[in-house]
């Protein structure tokens, strides 16, 4: 420092001026990092779980839960800004805007008849309720729903806005926007994951050495951080002396785990395919019985019926987990393991449930078997706008899923709170506290999170659910962590928890890919609502853009989008 101090000197003006300035800016840079680190959601609650008796495992649930909440939000506000806003100004009339809508021309006349069921007149209170829980009636008539954007182009002040390429562009950013964000927490996790595992003491060593932040000068700060490395200490221990114990196992003994394993292992197929045939049963009579009789049945009946594919897919999440919970004990794995097999076998159950829910609709969408129903492409009888009833299905999902949460919460989890405090029962102190299911709890938002991601092209507003459903799960999660859970007797390491959960939300998004792409690329978008109404299906809107191009751009892009180059560039 003295040298280059005494150097200074003997530099120009304008080198002193660019060594001063960058200086000043790098100070700058560092206090606005510091400043924005304390404006950031949660940041107190997060630091305070992680050095509570919970360790950093159960934090890390939380961290994952924060970047939902901002990830959504983000979806939010690209959905609502370009196509909800485009569209409310320009039928509203806001900044001597208008908007077009191109009559269809070769379009069967009885396609075009779509009449919601949007509440008019004096309707009972209960009629209001029923519609905002299955979102028909008033709801399904608002910007909620694909059904309300009906226009094809939208002019504010003197520019056109092509609402149908809009609205498919801004589907495909979303996706691609979860896609790099996850990814990008991916490769960050993945990194620290390789460090950790690098050397067999260097865990050991990064913690003793060098895991203290010296520039802690907060007594309780220094209590989190000071819980927090001990609690990091407890799960690489476990981790080794479960290490130590495999390695002990004789042939006898790996010989009867491994076939303890089999087994168990087809008791879990025959689970999931219980839980599949349920929920197709229960898809195909709410969609018949809901349509035909709908008018005639009793309130509780009628939303009884509308909600049974959701009732038999919360169910199944809800018992299929318990089952797999005492199978996985039985199984013999690392804590760290037993929590990415828990993982992998409720998200593949969830997410399946989800699509057999989805290829049910579908089923029943395309099944034509008269020639008006043909020259359609799908059955406009039950589904004059399907978009919209597919958009009802997510939108009921999402709102059980929550109801679930909250119920368990108040339930289940408090009252078993009050009987181990205040009863002495035997059989009760037995059962005990419960401890705080990370794998449950982040299949949880994962399976919420992969709803969203499929019903957005169906609901644009959406996200803007299920960032105020995540926002509230939060708090929920953290009183019920505080006040009914005792800290878990196998600590779990935080570094693979992060990368393994962000990987299996990948697998979420990556599976909602398909029934979007599906539903854009083959399935014909419906005559009679939406943007799309005037093409075959949602894709054509871009061929036909295309068209509008000079010579020499169409040629590049039909190049782009030809098999040749589209397949590798998404591969890669």
């Amino acid at each position: 420092r003295d040298l280059q101090e005494a150097n200074v000197k003997f530099l120009s003006g304008w080198n002193q001026w660019k060594r001063t300035s960058h200086k000043s800016w790098r100070k700058v840079l560092d206090e606005s990092k510091e400043l924005f680190s304390y404006l950031e959601l949660w940041r107190h609650d997060i630091h305070s779980i992680e050095g509570r008796k919970y360790g950093t495992g159960i934090q890390s649930y939380f961290s994952f839960l924060r970047f939902l909440v901002l990830l959504n939000f983000l979806i939010f506000i690209l959905m609502f800004s370009f196509v909800t806003l485009p569209t409310v100004i320009s039928k509203y009339g806001i900044f001597d805007s208008s908007f077009a809508q191109i009559p269809a021309s070769s379009t069967e006349p009885h396609c075009t008849v779509y009449s919601p069921s949007g509440n008019k007149g004096l309707v009972y209170f209960y009629t209001y309720l029923k519609d905002l829980l299955a979102g028909t009636g008033f709801l399904e008539v608002t910007s909620l729903f694909y059904g309300y954007y009906t226009i094809d182009a939208a002019w504010i002040s003197m520019f056109r806005y092509n609402l149908p390429l809009a609205y498919l562009l801004t589907t495909f950013a979303y996706l691609g926007l979860s896609l790099l964000w996850i990814i990008k927490r991916s490769v960050e996790g993945f990194k620290q994951n390789s460090v950790l595992q690098s050397s067999e003491f260097q865990s050991y060593c990064n913690k003793v050495f060098a895991g203290w932040d010296f520039c802690i000068t907060d007594i309780s700060a220094a209590w989190l951080k000071h819980r927090s490395l001990q609690h990091e200490l407890k799960a690489d221990l476990e981790e080794e002396r479960l290490k130590q114990k495999i390695a002990d196992r004789t042939m006898k003994d790996k010989l009867r785990i491994y076939s303890l394993r089999l087994f168990l292992n087809i008791i879990v197929i025959a689970v999931l395919s219980g839980c599949f045939y349920a929920i197709y049963r229960a898809t195909v009579f709410s969609q018949e019985n809901s349509s035909s009789n709908g008018n005639d049945m009793q309130f509780e009946a009628n939303l009884l019926v509308q909600y049974l594919p959701s009732i038999v897919i919360t169910l199944a999440n809800f018992i299929a987990p318990l089952i797999f919970s005492v199978l996985i004990r039985l199984e013999d794995y690392s804590p760290s393991f037993e929590i990415r097999l828990m993982l992998l076998r409720c998200v593949f159950m969830r997410l399946a449930n989800i699509g057999v829910l989805l290829v049910s609709l579908w089923s029943q969408i395309s099944n034509c078997a008269t020639d008006k129903c043909n020259a359609c492409g799908y059955n406009y009888e039950l589904y004059p706008c399907w978009e919209s009833q597919v958009g009802q299905e997510m939108y009921k999902l999402l709102i059980l899923d929550f109801v679930i949460i909250l119920a368990v919460t108040l339930f289940i989890d408090f009252p078993r709170k009050w009987l181990v405090t205040h009863c002495s029962c035997k059989l009760v102190q037995w059962y005990g506290l419960q401890e705080f299911g990370i794998s449950n709890n982040v299949l949880e938002i994962i399976y919420g999170q992969t709803i969203c991601w499929i019903g957005t092209f169906y609901s644009p507003l959406l996200p803007a659910i299920a960032t105020i459903k995540y926002f509230i799960v939060f708090y929920i999660k953290k009183i019920s962590l505080i006040h009914t859970c005792k800290p878990s007797a196998r600590p779990i390491r935080a570094s693979s928890s992060n990368f393994f959960f962000l990987v299996v939300l990948l697998i979420g998004l990556l599976l909602a890919f398909v029934p979007v792409g599906v539903s854009i690329a083959y399935i014909p978008s419906s005559k009679a609502c939406g943007p799309f109404r005037n093409f075959n299906t949602s894709w054509a809107v871009v061929p036909d853009t295309i068209l509008g191009f000079p010579i020499g751009l169409q040629k590049v892009f039909y190049g782009i989008a030809s098999e040749a180059f589209a397949v590798p560039f998404f591969v890669v």
